[in-house]
Order: structure tokens, then C-alpha cells, then sequence
């Protein structure tokens, strides 16, 4: 990732040649906004993101699967992957009520039918589903109690 994809003012990532070597858009925190503004200051890296220090170069997938790994055996974690994380992303904003199209958006899938399979509903946002029957009851109990 270049550090000309992170639009700080948009609080955007633009991802080129992602997964399936698709560019899509996805979301920057605000978290992660102070974090990377902080270490630019400090590391200063010319082009990538993230740089292999001693060659200025870009990171390969096999360095990144290993911070993955060293991360999770640091925060007693069992290990994951890069592919997990995308999948908790977006899992976490299906959990979170965002609508499955801005979600496809921001995986870059052309289907929505690929982002149904690929987030998969946990029991917690099952739980968290009213049936239209109480909905209506419970408008009619608010109307009675009114009146």
C-alpha cells in the first residue's frame, strides 16, 4: 500500500490490486487515522506505507502473514490470517446493522451473492432481529397506553 492511498481528509484506504487484484475503497478509523498520521511522523517511509527498513522496499505477503502470526502469539490469540481479518471486518459491520450492498462495496465483490456466503450470520445478530408481530404489538400497546 502507498501512503498516497490513505486519504486522511476522507478518512478512506484505497486498496489497488486487493484480493482477486480488484482496487476498491474501503474505511479508514479515526482510530487508526491518529495511529498512521503518528507513525509517518516518526518512521517517514518515502513511498510504501510500510517499508522493509533496511531496503525501502514494500513489504511481501509472507513478511506480513509473519507480523500476523507474531501479533497473535504476543496477544495470545490463535493464529490467523490476513483472510481472516477481512472476514471479521466484515462481519463485525454485518453485527453492526450496515447494509450487505456497502459492505460488497467495500470487499469489492461484483456480487452480492459472494458477499452473503462470505459473511456469515452469527447467532448474536439473530438475537437481535424483531419479529414483526412484537413491532406491531408493541406500536398497538404504545397507541393503548396513550389513549
Amino acid at each position: 500500500m502507498r501512503k498516497k492511498d490513505i486519504l486522511f481528509n476522507k478518512n478512506i484506504i484505497l486498496v489497488r490490486g486487493g484480493k482477486g487484484k480488484k482496487d476498491r475503497t474501503t474505511l479508514l478509523a479515526n482510530s487508526t487515522s491518529i495511529i498512521l498520521n503518528n507513525y509517518l511522523k516518526i518512521y517517514k517511509p518515502k513511498y510504501w506505507l510500510f517499508e522493509e527498513f533496511n531496503r525501502r522496499s514494500q513489504y511481501s505477503r509472507t513478511s506480513i502473514n509473519n507480523i500476523i502470526k507474531r501479533s497473535c502469539k504476543i496477544a495470545g490469540v490463535h493464529s490467523i490470517s490476513a483472510h481472516t481479518l477481512r472476514h471479521s471486518f466484515a462481519t463485525h459491520l454485518l453485527e453492526q446493522g450496515t447494509d450487505i450492498r456497502y459492505i460488497q462495496t467495500l470487499l469489492g465483490h461484483s456480487s452480492s451473492k459472494t458477499t452473503e456466503i462470505y459473511t456469515h450470520v452469527s447467532k448474536k445478530s439473530l438475537g437481535n432481529i424483531k419479529s414483526p408481530l412484537d413491532s406491531i404489538l408493541d406500536n398497538n400497546t404504545n397507541i393503548n397506553n396513550k389513549l
